[in-house]
């Protein structure tokens, strides 16, 4: 249950580089982050830093800044850790925190953590049983707050809708965004990722963009749900059409981030988890920051 002062806000940052950089260095950028006006910061969780590490560490150095995890991978730790380290961040950092779940992938899973990925619906039912059922015997909240789903495709959505507060989908066009508000209804947490390259030049832009999607085009469950949304399997080669390219990568100047974002809410969105990408994908310029700041939050 979301705690009734937590304001998600209409435009977030979604970012893993904080793993490429030291600690105190990645304080430093947070709290810029804030002073531009975000509203709520996203990290993942691949192989890199433990995000609730990363989210307590962030906190702590903001004031009114949110953290949400983009996603954590339920198959990292079990029910009662999950749930519990929620509630601590909660009665820690109270309305400042989202938690956002999801399966992962087959190759993370089984061949990276060691676990069997051959249910990952069912298994993220149970999951959730499970954190409904743990018991926590330390000060703090006696019910968890808020939890989004990652959630691509119709079942998982539903789930998002009936036993958490929304989806968090990833690697989405704005025709996914008005497919899983259409599931979700309208009461329930939508906030799509959007990725973003400040650049005009059609050439360069999409040589960045096909650097980073590279790795999410080998992923079955993103490759599926593409399929689902208008693209067909020759979108999906060599490393992505100019058309797929351009559907999940806002590239240009910010007005062309602003659009697209606009588009997102348009769509149904409540709250859009921006990705600002650069050429050596392991840094975020701050005076691009600044400029997406600029045009975004005017929206």
């Amino acid at each position: 249950m979301l705690n009734e002062n937590f304001e998600l806000g209409q435009i977030g940052l979604w970012t893993g580089v904080f793993d490429a950089m030291p600690s105190s260095l990645a304080k430093e950028y947070v709290a810029y982050i804030e002073e531009l006006g975000f509203s709520t910061l996203w990290l993942p969780e691949t192989v890199g830093r433990d995000p609730f590490v990363s989210a307590t560490m962030f906190l702590g150095h903001t004031t009114k800044l949110n953290l949400a995890t983009g996603i954590a991978n339920v198959y990292a730790r079990d029910a009662v850790t999950m749930a519990n380290t929620q509630r601590a961040l909660e009665e820690a950092f109270p309305g400042r925190f989202l938690l956002g779940l999801g399966v992962s992938h087959e190759h993370l899973v089984n061949r990276v953590r060691k676990h069997d990925y051959s249910k990952p619906y069912s298994y993220m039912v149970d999951y959730l049983d499970d954190m409904d059922n743990t018991i926590f015997k330390a000060v703090g909240p006696s019910e968890r707050s808020g939890t989004v789903l990652a959630a691509l495709g119709p079942r998982m959505l539903k789930l998002a809708a009936s036993r958490a507060d929304g989806a968090h989908p990833y690697f989405v066009p704005v025709a996914h965004t008005a497919y899983a508000r259409e599931i979700l209804g309208g009461e329930a947490i939508l906030a799509p990722e959007q990725m973003v390259i400040l650049d005009t030049n059609a050439e360069s832009a999409r040589a960045t963009a096909r650097l980073h999607m590279s790795p999410y085009m080998r992923a079955p469950n993103y490759q599926n749900n593409l399929l689902r949304h208008g693209f067909v399997e020759d979108d999906l080669a060599d490393g992505g059409s100019d058309k797929l390219v351009d559907a999940i990568v806002a590239w240009g100047d910010v007005s062309v981030a602003v659009e697209r974002v606009a588009a997102h809410l348009d769509a149904g969105a409540n709250h859009v988890a921006v990705q600002l990408l650069s050429a050596d994908g392991a840094s975020l310029p701050r005076e691009q920051l600044s400029e997406l700041a600029s045009g975004l939050l005017a929206l």
